[in-house]
């Protein structure tokens, strides 16, 4: 039987990531005709009409949406209402009204309101199966660390199962984030290397030339850390470093990543110096454009020991990645925007060729998606020479629709796929391996870098000898 179509009910609908982010996708996959929703229902605590909310939302479309086209937009707009009210059982059962079928509910609220929305939509029935599926989206931060992040968890299962829960990652909704999983598992030649029989060192990169661009009363009290190792890049980590599953299956691959996680090295207490380097950007020049330092920044107080830049060293106690270095960084006002994983063989024998040669497996993010393989022929000519040569194959749809993380995130959401989205014990794991660095760094001052450089001298104290950074846009 087909289903309904579903209602989405944003909680925390005035805010920021509505604005920016989820209203735009909304939008664009409504006009590709990927999604037709029965109805759209903004909820937050401003008693606006239903005509001053769709006035909000369509301001900013125009301003976030490059293709913004009144006519698609004016159907899209009878779709939607508003409603007014707080996280109380008694105000959000007011949506039960509105609601025939299966409903999706995004939290897009400040995380500490998360278990407080959770719990009001489960008081008031909101989470009963009884008209069709009911899920829960929930925005990072999966809490502040790993004690928090239990007792989100506790909070979230008291009233919703887990597989009603969606996490949003929207690095998991990137194309090349989820390539890095087709392109190890169907290309059969990779499978045989792909260990720490063969593989000298993982790099994975998340550099930005932005700032703070507003969200300083969120960064300042999260961190370079919070806000990009815990979560983003250490899914990604998980992703490179997981066993094969045995199909494609949503519990199969969260229980792979799980088991990898969990295989992590704990960082003693004593040693975290050896294993993770902090910096926080001072002024400096991004590109030709003069930018201030962190403490001189709009909010941020001339005493902040917040970390804007974080690097880490993992080990994974298992048979195929024993002895291997990955490491983690990510920073902002650095030399460029550019993300990659970086995956290097081990060399060559030295005297083969007078020194020993290594190659590179890219798998770049940004400024543009595509796979590099760095490899060594001979240069032509009478001697024999060697030079690197790159076999590149950018990652570009040349025809059909394309999507951005978030499109893809709620398109999965709909499907009821829990692929992309990490599980709790997901979460856990995670938390447990930065937890010692969390405590260890609110002892100590972040270590200062020059805005526009490559980030502070200290990350090169964390590498292995013999092992150097790639250069940012190599």
């Amino acid at each position: 039987m087909e289903q309904k179509p579903a209602t989405m009910v944003i909680l925390g609908a005035t805010g920021d990531l509505t604005r920016r982010l989820l209203f735009p996708a909304i939008y664009r996959l409504y006009a590709q005709r990927e999604w037709t929703p029965a109805h759209i229902i903004g909820y937050a605590v401003e008693a606006w009409s239903r005509e001053q909310f769709c006035d909000h939302i369509e301001g900013n479309l125009k301003t976030f949406v490059k293709e913004f086209q009144p006519h698609v937009w004016q159907k899209l707009r009878e779709q939607i209402d508003y409603q007014p009210g707080d996280l109380t059982a008694g105000k959000l059962a007011a949506l039960k009204s509105k609601i025939a079928g299966p409903a999706l509910f995004y939290l897009g609220l400040p995380p500490q309101l998360f278990s407080q929305a959770a719990g009001g939509l489960g008081q008031a029935g909101l989470n009963q199966e009884s008209a069709g599926w009911r899920r829960l989206v929930v925005e990072k931060p999966f809490g502040w660390d790993l004690a928090s992040a239990r007792e989100l968890g506790k909070g979230l299962h008291q009233w919703w199962r887990e597989d009603q829960i969606f996490r949003i990652d929207h690095f998991l909704g990137k194309d090349t984030a989820q390539n890095i999983l087709v392109f190890r598992f169907i290309n059969r030649l990779l499978e045989s290397v792909w260990n720490g029989a063969h593989i000298a060192q993982v790099q994975i990169t998340f550099a930005e030339t932005l700032g703070l661009e507003g969200r300083w009363q969120y960064y300042d009290r999260a961190g370079a850390l919070r806000d990009m190792l815990q979560n983003h890049l250490l899914q990604l980590f998980a992703l490179v470093a997981m066993e094969p599953p045995s199909e494609w299956d949503a519990e199969d691959l969260h229980n792979h990543k799980a088991e990898v996680l969990r295989a992590v090295r704990q960082i003693p207490d004593d040693q975290v110096l050896q294993f993770a380097a902090a910096g926080q950007y001072g002024k400096g020049q991004v590109g030709s454009q003069p930018v201030p330092g962190y403490q001189q920044e709009e909010g941020i107080s001339a005493h902040s020991t917040t970390e804007t830049f974080a690097a880490v060293k993992l080990y994974v106690d298992n048979w195929r990645w024993h002895g291997v270095p990955f490491y983690l960084r990510s920073g902002k006002r650095l030399a460029a925007d550019y993300a990659e994983i970086a995956v290097q063989l081990k060399p060559v024998p030295p005297k083969l060729f007078g020194h020993g040669l290594a190659d590179w497996l890219v798998f770049r993010m940004k400024p543009e998606e595509a796979i590099d393989l760095m490899m060594w022929a001979k240069k032509p000519g009478l001697e024999l020479d060697t030079e690197s040569i790159v076999l590149s194959a950018p990652y570009k749809r040349t025809g059909g629709n394309e999507y951005s993380a978030y499109e893809q995130l709620l398109l999965e959401v709909l499907k009821g796929d829990q692929s992309i989205f990490p599980r709790l014990d997901e979460v856990e794991e995670a938390w447990r391996v930065v937890d010692p660095i969390l405590k260890a760094w609110s002892q100590q001052p972040p270590e200062d870098y020059a805005a526009g450089s490559e980030g502070p001298a200290g990350q090169d104290r964390i590498l292995e000898a013999g092992q150097r950074w790639r250069h940012l846009g190599s």
